[in-house]
């Protein structure tokens, strides 16, 4: 036998109960626990031969201070194989997601509650990111003078993003007022990046014809207004906090607080893993394939869907260690719940 070949009943009850009890106390799982909870009644030493059967066999390690063992990369994943997709949450989770998503009115609102709620539901990292699509689209700009060389700059969107921005500029508030209504009345609907582009062709073609109105645009351009609600990820990440507690390998926390902290590397990281085509909560153990640095973490995680159209994604970060059956669960129950809350609100 060997990691990844079906094994035997007797083996598969020893294993399972071996992640379940690693899981709730975190302590390295001994013969005598197990024997004592069988519901064949083993002994012992029949415990410890299984248990030696499937440590041969990759699915179980035991570390150099504890006769106990513990589960490898290789039992999580067989473990998560053997659930069942039938699980639903406990009331008193479901109140505790719906009462976080009261009133929610747009996905970024929906997205940053979104990652608290999974931080507090699975104690772990909770991630939400909202992607480009068609619904990113400009829907308004808003200029307003702060003061002695401020502005601010406010990008809306149809998808509900909403960015500011304060820019370093000097503008009376009667040319911000003109240009915002350009662009407003040029180009609603239009991606932000196709904005911009529009915006620097008519800035070389058409200065002579709109001098004074296109002056102020082009400083309002170099400046970067219309880059606050970019056509890019936004990327919510809460609940760092529960690794600090948990983790005890402070090396493996470091190494995920620093690809948390670049963002691009959070939405790369779900864009390797969650499929924009799959309908199922996905699992992944070991993210090395993406990032080497997080080989000793988990994802588990699902695109976020508005009926047929994919509005980004969420999922939860982790160790191994983790009760996976609840957080998959809260994940695809999120997942349900962004669909059918933002189809209420189209």
């Amino acid at each position: 036998m060997s990691a990844g070949q079906p094994i035997g009943d007797r083996e598969r009850e020893i294993l399972t109960a071996i992640v379940e009890t690693f899981i709730s106390t975190g302590e390295p799982v001994g013969s005598r626990i197990l024997a004592r909870a069988s519901r064949e009644g083993l002994s012992p030493a029949t415990v410890r031969n299984v248990m030696a059967d499937l440590a041969d066999s990759g699915y179980l390690e035991q570390p150099h201070t504890s006769a106990g063992r513990v589960p490898s990369a290789a039992a999580y994943r067989y473990y998560v194989e053997q659930l069942s997709g039938n699980t639903k949450l406990a009331p008193e989770d479901e109140n505790i997601i719906q009462d976080s998503l009261y009133g929610v009115s747009d996905v970024q609102d929906f997205m940053e509650r979104t990652s608290h709620v999974l931080s507090l539901i699975s104690r772990n990292v909770g991630v939400a990111v909202a992607a480009s699509g068609p619904k990113n689209a400009l829907e308004h700009v808003y200029f307003s003078r702060l003061g002695d060389q401020k502005v601010l700059a406010v990008v809306v969107t149809k998808s509900g993003l909403v960015r500011d921005r304060v820019l370093r500029m000097d503008l009376p508030q009667s040319e911000l007022d003109a240009a915002a209504r350009f662009i407003n009345e040029n180009f609603r609907g239009w991606t932000l990046e196709s904005v911009r582009t529009e915006i620097a062709r008519r800035l070389e073609q058409e200065r002579s014809e709109y001098d004074r109105l296109m002056s102020s645009i082009e400083q309002l351009y170099k400046q970067g207004a219309l880059a606050g609600a970019d056509s890019e990820h936004v990327v919510f990440i809460e609940g760092a906090s529960n690794l600090v507690a948990s983790e005890q390998d402070r090396n493996r926390l470091q190494e995920l607080l620093q690809a948390l902290e670049e963002k691009q590397k959070v939405v790369s990281l779900l864009s390797a893993y969650l499929d924009v085509k799959q309908e199922a909560v996905r699992v992944v153990i070991g993210l090395d394939e993406a990032q080497p640095s997080l080989r000793n973490f988990v994802l588990i995680g699902t695109p976020a869907r508005v009926g047929d159209e994919v509005m980004g994604s969420l999922a939860v970060l982790g160790p191994p260690r983790m009760d996976y059956q609840h957080t998959i669960t809260a994940v695809s129950y999120i997942a349900r719940m962004f669909d059918k809350i933002l189809n209420e609100n189209e």
